[in-house]
């Protein structure tokens, strides 16, 4: 007799659609507070709330000691984490930030200097974003647990989204790639890996600080959305290619074409994956962890957009009616590659 499904077996995309398709929204909220763009918000980075001229703008996000905080991690760091995760979706969407509730699982055992070292590091951050802590919960869990809720405006005409993206855009990230999954390498092979240890210092503090103090891209998502100029984005969180099948998703039809000697990979990475015989373009293209906004633009657009200050944009392909991701190498030749990326439950 078959083994009844896990929700392993689907994964934590499939899990959520399986969600959505179960949901329904209440028609005296869907009147009131909710119009179409609001519908399509539940399969995005966060949720949008009619307001007349403006959606509000609320992500949620959970972060587990065992599975997002590595041992190396401080608990100011941790603390700076949960903030960021969360902020990161709003500055996705073009939405500034009001304010955030954190809940947190603790542990009995943890020492109360931790405890305040983390909560001084989400006061930090939420200086750092020009926002509050304005509420949340305690209580008692096995392991360090904490989720957020982040609140954010935006006026409607400016909101980002994952659909809209037409053959024809530019395809840009707002930043280098690879950062993050290169700190994630060394944290986690550095007493394995002899090479590592001759790793230029700076290089090494660059990749950690990547990894462990991630920064959301939220006055870059504030400044796009007010050029009026982009047809979707999102944030880079697990990896560029589950990202762009996110893109892809949102609208059906489109492909996305991306030229290797593009995508953004800084030196410190193209050194970690020397030493530890890992591809570099790999750690930028599926690992994830980067926070960096993926967008598409309208190609007429891009070149002002580019020279805009307060922006670092790298133009690394353009989406086309495909339907698949391709790549196209150093020497011209053109591949198809799957959209893959860190994904829970898997």
């Amino acid at each position: 007799m078959p083994s009844e499904p896990r929700i392993a077996d689907l994964g934590e995309k499939k899990l959520i659609k399986r969600l959505l398709k179960r949901s329904r929204i209440n028609s005296l909220f869907l009147n009131k507070f909710l119009d179409e763009h609001s519908v399509k918000s539940t399969s995005d980075d966060a949720a949008l709330v009619d307001l007349g001229e403006t959606y509000v703008v609320a992500s949620s996000d959970m972060l587990m000691q065992s599975t997002h905080f590595p041992d190396e991690m401080t608990p100011h760091q941790i603390g700076k984490k949960i903030v960021t995760v969360n902020v990161s979706d709003v500055a996705a969407m073009g939405a500034d930030t009001i304010g955030i509730i954190v809940s947190m699982g603790l542990p009995r055992d943890m020492l109360l200097s931790d405890f305040d070292e983390m909560v001084e590091g989400v006061l930090e951050a939420c200086r750092d974003y020009d926002m509050a802590l304005i509420g949340g919960d305690t209580n008692e869990s096995r392991e360090l647990t904490l989720c957020g809720t982040c609140i954010g405006f935006v006026e409607k005409y400016k909101v980002l989204m994952k659909c809209g993206a037409q053959p024809g855009d530019v395809v840009a990230v707002t930043g280098p790639l690879g950062l993050a999954a290169a700190g994630f390498e060394v944290l986690v092979r550095e007493r394995s890996v002899r090479k590592i240890k001759s790793l230029d210092p700076d290089f090494r503090a660059l990749v950690l600080k990547h990894a462990l103090q991630p920064e959301a891209r939220l006055k870059e998502g504030v400044l796009l959305a007010d050029t009026g100029t982009l047809t979707s984005a999102t944030d880079i969180t697990d990896g560029l290619l589950s990202e762009i099948g996110e893109i892809m998703d949102a609208s059906p039809g489109i492909g996305v074409t991306l030229y290797s000697e593009k995508i953004p990979v800084p030196e410190a990475v193209m050194e970690v994956g020397r030493l530890m015989d890992k591809d570099p373009l790999e750690m930028a293209l599926s690992y994830g962890e980067d926070f960096e906004l993926l967008l598409t633009i309208k190609k007429d657009n891009f070149k002002d957009l580019k020279d805009l200050e307060g922006l670092d944009l790298h133009e690394i392909g353009f989406v086309d009616s495909s339907g698949v991701i391709q790549m196209i190498d150093k020497y011209g030749k053109t591949e198809i590659i799957t959209a893959k990326g860190y994904e829970h439950l898997h």
